[in-house]
């Protein structure tokens, strides 16, 4: 074999995994784990009942993940009204400008208001009042069996939080400004969906890439698997904690990391195809 040949073949074989390897490596630079997947250091468990020993059942770590109601029985509390085991483990770290990313997959079990919230967590960012639920702005992760539909990504807007976000000329899903969306104009409206995608792992033990990219009280944008769904702007509160919920659903977390940044970077850099 002549060393032409050889070039080729590298060039074919070699170099595509190169760019790929090199990709990656660029994409995770400068994030650090702030769920080690070994313990709860700089995290703090709440539920609901403020049962610290069973939030420690709630919350399980196994294999580098945290398996949510891994150690309770199936059905629990199911459609009774009990919300005992709703609630987030929390960073003790606040933050306001980064780059969260995790991933997460759906279970098997069920449990507390599953009839009204299927397969229903969530994240919670810039968090002010760590109640159960709290103040700040969730990612919403939700999937519905009953009708086939993805909510992963979709916005939630408690009372004390507040934030700008535009949407088709029908008012069901997110559109960004510069393609034709809409400025919210019922500021009372606390649920805001994301654009309809095809893109998310549901019920079929896959994971789902997520990410949280927020700067400060500027804009934030929701992606799942790499694409752009959600966007909202001039954000109330601007910095805060982070949670991740357990509410109707087993779930499972997974690499959670964050790139926090010094200031505030331009949303068309996130934005590019």
């Amino acid at each position: 074999m002549n060393k032409i040949t050889l070039a080729i073949l590298f060039c074919i074989t070699v170099l595509p995994f190169a760019v790929t390897a090199q990709k990656k490596h660029k994409s995770e630079k400068g994030f650090v784990q702030i769920f080690n997947g070994k313990n709860f250091d700089g995290w703090y468990l709440k539920l609901r009942n403020g049962d610290e020993e069973m939030a420690k059942e709630v919350y399980a770590i196994e294999n580098g993940m945290v398996h949510v109601f891994k150690h309770m029985p199936d059905s629990l509390n199911l459609n009774t009204g009990e919300n005992a085991t709703h609630g987030l483990f929390y960073t003790k770290k606040k933050y306001s400008k980064y780059i969260l990313r995790f991933e997460y997959k759906w279970g098997s079990k069920i449990t507390n208001n599953f009839d009204r919230w299927q397969y229903d967590a969530g994240v919670y960012y810039h968090v002010i009042d760590d109640a159960v639920w709290p103040v700040g702005i969730e990612y919403q992760v939700r999937y519905d069996h009953l009708i086939d539909k993805n909510y992963t990504g979709d916005f939630i807007r408690p009372p004390g939080a507040d934030y700008d976000w535009y949407t088709t000329a029908d008012g069901k899903s997110y559109l960004h400004p510069d393609d034709g969306g809409q400025l919210e104009k019922n500021k009372k409206e606390w649920y805001h969906f994301a654009k309809p995608t095809e893109n998310y792992n549901a019920l079929n033990d896959k994971w789902n890439q997520c990410e949280i990219i927020v700067m400060g009280d500027q804009y934030t944008i929701h992606k799942l698997n790499g694409e752009v769904v959600n966007m909202a702007f001039n954000l109330t509160p601007g910095e805060g904690i982070i949670g991740f919920q357990s509410e109707t659903a087993e779930i499972f977390y997974r690499n959670i990391k964050i790139k926090e940044f010094d200031k505030v970077i331009p949303a068309e850099i996130f934005l590019k195809k």
